[in-house]
């Protein structure tokens, strides 16, 4: 029979990945405003912001964990759906209707609070969602196949940005200057792409620089994600470290070669095939420490708070992006405006920011506890 069985790594890393999401409510750059001076809370609300351009921060890498994690999952899920008897045509089909929720639903929440719908295809969900579908049919193929559409996808994406003329000026110059926020490959296709559907007034550019071609290199890490999965279901019970770290080092290594060689930089907002790399070395990284911690050394009880996330990913989204409001009202409307100003001033954001995170925690225990998974 086909192994299934469920690795708690990848549930405590997802969980990993959505806490620093939610955590976005702890609004740590407004309390390093208040406290300038402070090396500690600049370090933190460092980590808590994406980086204006090249490099990367920790809260860089929430959404290259996510898609990576996808395909991780993956070889997981085909495998369980083939072990209850399902077909090749069910499952491509149940990967076509998942890749349409799950634009949907990225296009639903960019919506939010805007006078129209706002057609716009940056957001994580949607991003996935857009590849979705070659990353299942890649499931199906050799691990050959998966790595010459990796390297296919990196160095065609890269040679398009390459030949585009380079936008000037910018946070490049020279050849990097291909990579520079403005008039770039990417932002030329949204302003042919996203002025064909209905809008309150033209696009011209994303404000943070982000793009609807980058679901192609997210196409990447996913892939990666897709390796590291198929990795870890071969060996278990055992769990490949050794691949893991080599694929991590290798990984980043060749992401800032890239970079400081002058060939691709590393740049998040745009999803570059460096970014690709780098990003996905630290995921491999990232899951050797959780399997290590929670497979190899079988130290789990601490890992209980992230399970409990890790295991309702997309309600722990949708929570944080939609119930956000709610919760802050709430406590103004039978706390007090600042009830959460116990410390001061400038720690009101971080308190009651802590209040929410509880809250949003405590729902998805209350879900854990009664066994209602959000699954698309």
């Amino acid at each position: 029979m086909e192994k299934t069985n469920r690795n708690l790594a990848i549930d405590t890393y997802r969980g990993f990945v959505m806490l620093l999401m939610m955590a976005e409510i702890l609004q740590l750059s407004r309390v390093h405003k208040a406290l300038p001076d402070s090396a500690f809370w600049r370090f933190l609300a460092y980590h808590q912001t994406h980086t204006a351009w090249a490099g990367c921060s920790l809260h860089d890498t929430i959404q290259p964990g996510f898609s990576f994690l996808v395909g991780v999952a993956l070889p997981y899920s085909v495998a369980a759906r083939l072990a209850r008897g399902g077909t090749f045509r069910g499952l491509f089909l149940h990967a076509i209707w998942r890749s349409f929720l799950l634009v949907a639903l990225g296009i639903f929440l960019r919506s939010t609070d805007r006078p129209q719908t706002y057609f716009t295809f940056e957001d994580t969900l949607t991003q996935i969602g857009l590849g979705y579908c070659f990353l299942f049919l890649l499931a199906f193929r050799p691990p050959k196949w998966q790595w010459i559409a990796l390297g296919s996808i990196l160095f065609c994406y890269w040679l398009a940005w390459a030949l585009y003329p380079a936008a000037q000026p910018g946070a490049f110059t020279g050849f990097l200057a291909h990579w520079n926020k403005g008039d770039n490959f990417g932002n030329r296709f949204d302003v042919w792409l996203l002025n064909l559907f209905p809008r309150v007034q033209p696009f011209v550019h994303n404000d943070g620089g982000y793009l609807t071609l980058s679901f192609i290199p997210t196409l990447g890490t996913m892939i990666l994600g897709l390796a590291a999965g198929r990795w870890l279901r071969a060996a278990m019970p055992a769990i490949p470290l050794r691949r893991l770290l080599i694929a991590g080092a290798i990984g980043i290594a060749a992401g800032l070669l890239l970079h400081f060689a002058g060939i691709c930089p590393i740049v998040k907002r745009i999803w570059t095939p460096a970014w690709v790399l780098f990003s996905g070395g630290l995921c491999f990284l990232f899951l050797a420490a959780f399997c290590w911690l929670t497979e190899v050394k079988q130290w789990r009880r601490w890992a209980f708070p992230l399970i409990v996330i890790g295991t309702n990913s997309m309600a722990a989204y949708l929570i944080a992006h939609l119930w956000e409001d709610f919760f802050i009202d709430t406590f103004r409307i039978h706390l007090g405006e600042h009830a959460f100003a116990l410390f001061g001033a400038p720690y009101e954001p971080l308190v009651r920011g802590i209040a929410v995170l509880a809250c949003y925690w405590l729902v998805l225990w209350w879900m854990y506890r009664r066994k209602l998974f959000l699954k698309i």
